[in-house]
């Protein structure tokens, strides 16, 4: 997109009812977009309220099952074994640094925007031993059961057992010590974080010689001293799970991955409606934001013309219409972010649909790219991105 002259907001207009292109800073991230259009005032001031000109101006009430279930949180999706969960999460994981290493936890954004995000309706948190958030997202639920907020039993917390963890006896005290960081009696879902066993914490740590089924039977054994309700895995590909429910008595209640536009995982999310697994989708903007995209990540971008009129049409950001399209995948994003504008734009997406011209657009960008590739366990015999 070229640099724009400043314009008033009437030649702006004007251009855009003359031209039908949207050329206005992206309210999913404004600050990409200033990079490459300079904008007045005026327009500016348009971008930050375009939140408070849709509540002003709501669209009819769409009559999808999603929106009138339970308003202003996410619908309840039920589980192979009975138990529910909400259909969008609040992610808090904090990603990489440019070099590769995990984003170190400097203050307590986590516990605000857990905060936040129950406030906002949420009701589904993840977290994982390996983020090192457990302890601010526990803080953050304490504080607001404690105000009234809400009920431990509305909430639906997710954690995950790391590398290092997986001999069957290992599993439970794991378990225990996320328990305990949280400062909860149970979890609500408890996952097996990667197929891969090793010996200690660090990503390059030595391979353990550890069946990934061994280490389901640690969970099954947890599921039944009722420290967990619901037990899963992540990062598993089809034939690993395939194997999985083969050789063992419980299957899979859900399955963690990265799900975005450039990784849609067509194959595999089929494989798990098929057998009644939930599908939770982790990192679902992928590359969509300028300043988290790699150099060889494919497009689209927030400010892709096409994306934004989509977005334009359903009074909605581009953020939102990519998670929309992700739940109507049938997966259950869980986007990350410690920003109260956008955790709180994040939920509301339960009250329109995309149509299906729309959805072959966003289909269309599918590169079987990944943003997590974790290419350092490559020779694993348990690697899951082989096939």
């Amino acid at each position: 997109m070229p640099r724009l002259p400043n314009r008033t907001l009437e030649e702006f207009v004007k251009d855009y009812e003359r031209t039908g292109q949207i050329l206005r800073p992206n309210p999913d991230w404004e600050e990409d977009l200033r990079q490459t259009v300079v904008v007045t005032p005026e327009i500016a001031a348009r971008v930050r309220t375009y939140t408070q000109v849709q509540k002003k101006k709501p669209r009819p009430e769409c009559r999808c099952q999603e929106a009138v279930s339970r308003p202003g949180v996410a619908p309840l999706i039920e589980l192979n074994d009975g138990k529910t969960i909400p259909s969008l999460g609040l992610g808090t994981w904090l990603g990489f640094t440019k070099t590769g290493d995990r984003e170190p936890v400097k203050d307590n954004s986590v516990q605000k925007a857990v905060e936040i995000a129950i406030d906002s309706g949420y009701r589904h948190i993840d977290t994982a031993a390996i983020y090192s958030t457990e302890q601010q997202v526990g803080a953050a639920i304490r504080k607001k059961i404690a105000e009234g907020a809400v009920a431990r039993e509305d909430l639906f917390v997710t954690s995950k057992l790391w590398n290092n963890n997986h001999a069957k006896s290992a599993v439970v005290p794991a378990l225990k010590m996320s328990l305990a960081k949280l400062g909860l009696k149970y979890l609500d879902l408890y996952l097996i974080h990667w197929p891969i066993a090793q010996t200690s914490l660090q990503e390059h740590a030595t391979y353990a010689d550890i069946d990934y089924v061994e280490t389901w039977e640690g969970m099954m054994e947890a599921q039944a001293l009722g420290l967990v309700k619901s037990i899963g895995v992540s990062n598993f590909n089809v034939t690993q799970l395939d194997r999985l429910i083969t050789m063992s008595k419980v299957k899979p209640a859900a399955l963690q991955i990265e799900v975005n536009l450039n990784l849609q995982q067509e194959e595999l999310i089929k494989f798990c409606k098929t057998h009644n697994i939930a599908v939770i989708g982790y990192t679902p903007f992928g590359s969509l934001f300028h300043n988290r995209a790699a150099k060889d990540a494919p497009p689209p971008r927030s400010d892709d013309q096409t994306l934004l009129k989509i977005a334009d049409r359903h009074h909605k950001t581009v953020a939102q219409v990519n998670l929309r399209y992700l739940i109507e995948l049938g997966v259950i994003p869980i986007p990350k972010s410690v920003t109260k504008k956008r955790i709180e734009a994040n939920i509301e997406v339960f009250d329109f649909q995309l149509n299906q011209q729309e959805r072959d657009v966003l289909k269309s960008f599918d590169r079987n790219y990944r943003t997590i590739a974790v290419t350092m366990w490559k020779d694993s015999p348990y690697y899951p991105f082989n096939k």
